[in-house]
């Protein structure tokens, strides 16, 4: 199957399970891997990655759902807790930071560019993502970007040890497929792209 095979298989799987045949061991290294190889700007390889399985899986989506309970009108928290009901019942998660000491410590180094290191660090991460999402969807495990950050930083950076300078980005939530993606629609190229020489 060739690259663009594999970006075309990766999609928003929003219906996952827990009937995974992959070893935890080998999912974890596939996310190692992924990120390691993603590329980063001056080689800054600022991506990090909270791996969850089992519990601490749960635990994170519990999280979630209190926090969103706290500010979604209850007359509407129906659908909220049905929405994170669906990716609880996923195998993991990843959870996507950034490490700002390495920004702050590039902007110091690389005083021209210090502007552009934070944006720069978005790319990595979005890279890092991308590249985990695909791996994954190359093993047949099915996956969504979600984005609860910020409102539930502290809480889970406290439960899981996760450093201060540790920016959170995303959150992968993966599992099997229990259902396929919905349909995909393009836009016009000619809205997209241009072509010159």
């Amino acid at each position: 199957m060739s690259f663009l095979d594999q970006i075309k298989k990766r999609r928003s799987i929003y219906v996952i399970g827990k009937n995974v045949s992959l070893d935890k061991s080998e999912i974890e290294q596939t996310i190692k891997d992924a990120v390691r190889e993603s590329p980063s700007s001056f080689n800054s390889q600022t991506s990090r990655v909270v791996i969850l399985f089992a519990e601490a899986h749960e635990q994170f989506w519990g999280i979630v759902r209190e926090t969103l309970r706290k500010i979604v009108p209850a007359e509407a928290f129906d659908a909220t807790n049905a929405k994170i009901n669906s990716f609880a019942a996923g195998y993991g998660t990843a959870l996507f930071y950034e490490d700002q000491n390495v920004v702050k410590g590039l902007q110091e180094q690389f005083a021209l560019y210090a502007d552009n290191f934070p944006i720069w660090s978005e790319h990595s991460s979005a890279i890092a993502q991308f590249a985990t999402w695909t791996a994954l969807a190359e093993k047949g495990i099915g996956a969504s970007l979600q984005h609860y950050n910020p409102i539930v930083d502290d809480e889970v950076g406290a439960k899981f040890d996760v450093p201060a300078n540790w920016k959170l980005r995303a959150q992968l939530v993966f599992g099997s497929i229990e259902a396929p993606a919905g349909e995909k629609t393009y836009m016009d190229d000619a809205e997209r792209f241009k072509t010159f020489g």
